[in-house]
């Protein structure tokens, strides 16, 4: 499920000015679309921070990775 090629496209989307371009240029359906986008993926990544946060934290993962812990 993890794609990463499909982040790294959307990076690129989003620093190369293409999606402004798009933004600028597009009719209103379009713009909402966008934004509507860009709300939504905001949410995802709250999702991922503390999804993150609680693998690396809750799970002892820090305290592996420092040796420590009892993940042996």
């Amino acid at each position: 499920m993890i794609k990463m090629d499909y982040l790294e496209k959307l990076e690129h989307y989003m620093t190369s000015g293409d999606m402004k371009f798009e933004f600028d240029n597009g009719t209103e359906e379009k713009r909402f679309d966008i934004l509507e986008f860009l709300e939504k993926l905001m949410d995802v990544a709250e999702i991922a921070d503390e999804y993150a946060t609680k693998l690396i934290f809750k799970e002892g993962i820090l305290d592996q990775l420092a040796g420590g812990g009892s993940g042996e």
